[in-house]
């Protein structure tokens, strides 16, 4: 689904990343996991097109980033949804229209696509809530309906950048089960985290790798997690 081979990220004379190799196969889940600082937003906005590497390739379901185009790109987002760590709301529009906003842009409206903001909404447990507006939300809502628009194009692969970093544990517990149950539909899951008992929660119930971001390299953590 993802691929990245020997890539390196640069900001001026600090290497962040220096021949980094990654990929995330179909209908697996991989958590992302290092100190604070290591790179893992970065790494995720590899994943997610949001940034090109220094050096080193990233391949997107078989295609090189470097030659997809502006066209090939938009096509690429429909298929990777992202949980940003801060949302990235409009505050001055409702709920179901933040959540349903990655589909009008591409210009998928109608009522099918209405029908599946409505199941989403009931999914995540913000029906009563679709007409409040982000800064009434909780910080748990908040998340939660980011989860919602990140799945509303049907992506294939779902990267979520600390989902659970701004809520308490029952409200982590339910983020969790809501991504297991995506990946358990054959979708392709990476999660940022530093939450290490999460980690240890999750892998009892969904066939996890843990992969460490530290010092520049990927390493795969070991069953002690």
């Amino acid at each position: 689904m993802i691929e990245l081979d020997k890539v390196a990220v640069r900001y001026g004379d600090r290497e962040l990343f220096g021949d980094v190799s990654l990929t995330l196969e179909q209908g697996s889940f991989h958590f992302l996991t290092g100190p604070s600082g290591a790179g893992k937003t970065t790494l995720i906005r590899l994943c997610s097109m949001e940034m090109q590497p220094s050096a080193g390739q990233v391949r997107l379901f078989g295609k090189d980033l470097a030659d997809l185009g502006r066209d090939g790109e938009a096509r690429m987002r429909g298929r990777i949804g992202v949980v940003h760590q801060d949302s990235r709301f409009i505050d001055h529009l409702p709920l179901s229209e933040n959540v349903i906003l990655p589909a009008a842009v591409s210009g998928e409206t109608g009522p099918r696509v209405e029908q599946h903001l409505s199941e989403l909404l009931s999914w995540v447990g913000l029906t009563g809530q679709a007409e409040s507006l982000p800064p009434q939300l909780s910080g748990g809502e908040r998340q939660r309906a980011a989860l919602a628009r990140a799945v509303i194009l049907s992506p294939d692969v779902l990267l979520a950048d600390e989902p659970t970093g701004n809520v308490d544990w029952d409200m982590s517990q339910h983020l969790l089960r809501l991504l297991i149950e995506l990946n358990k539909l054959g979708k392709t899951v990476l999660c940022a985290t530093h939450d290490l008992n999460l980690i240890r929660q999750a892998k009892s119930k969904v066939r996890a790798k843990v992969l460490r971001l530290t010092e520049g390299r990927i390493e795969v953590a070991g069953a002690g997690l």
